[in-house]
């Protein structure tokens, strides 16, 4: 769904303990409230949310850029579930490695679906489900999430090439359509540990992510 308008609310210097960062945040204007996915409600928001966290020149070669979705359990939290946070250290700290690069996070929490659904498919899971059988369980589609925010806002900083740092071949065409050329693909694959081996396998298997240690998920089962 395309966006009415796409505008900057704020920009700031950001100090972080991988380095100075400029941090703006962006918001976007849908013309109706996007559907969470094709058995779901309405989320009832014509506004979302992205912010962006900028280092060093992102215009004089592709930078490298990664799109993260919000994940409070384990951005926050430090939850072994996932290995969202994980991801997020390694994109901060890839970025501030280059000196560049930038680093895009999408109010998407639990692949889309909110943090109270997304804390119902925890439940589901607990009782044997996998984290795409859980959102489905639910009414929900297996991954709610969209990518044409980031692509607005990497148009508005002037960044028309990237590098993407991702394992989901999902971003990487939805940017492409969007007019963004990635000229590769980073992967974003980080050391697999007991308590996400299940989740990191689903996604393999039924999302089509990339992950090219499989085999060191094997010797955890």
């Amino acid at each position: 769904m395309a966006f009415e308008s796409v505008k900057k609310i704020a920009e700031a210097e950001f100090p972080t303990r991988w380095g100075d960062f400029r941090i703006l945040g962006f918001e976007g204007r849908l013309p109706q409230p996007r559907p969470c996915c094709e058995n779901g409600a309405q989320s009832g928001k014509q506004v979302e949310g992205l912010v962006a966290l900028v280092m060093g020149d992102v215009h004089t070669t592709p930078p490298l850029v990664r799109i993260h979705s919000q994940c409070l359990t384990g951005d926050v939290f430090g939850s072994l579930r996932c290995d969202c946070r994980l991801q997020l250290e390694l994109a901060l700290s890839k970025i501030a490695a280059q000196g560049a690069g930038i680093l895009l996070y999408e109010q998407q929490e639990g692949r889309g679906i909110g943090l109270m659904a997304k804390l119902k498919a925890y439940e589901l899971q607990d009782q044997g489900l996998d984290t795409v059988e859980a959102n489905v369980e639910l009414g929900f589609a297996a991954d709610c999430r969209a990518y044409e925010l980031p692509a607005e806002v990497l148009k508005l900083l002037g960044v028309s090439k990237v590098r993407l740092m991702t394992n989901n071949p999902e971003k990487v065409a939805a940017l492409e359509t969007a007019g963004i050329t990635v000229t590769e693909r980073v992967s974003a694959e980080v050391k697999p540990q007991e308590s996400f081996e299940r989740y990191l396998r689903t996604k393999a298997e039924k999302m089509g992510h990339i992950f090219d240690n499989v085999s060191e998920i094997d010797t955890l089962r």
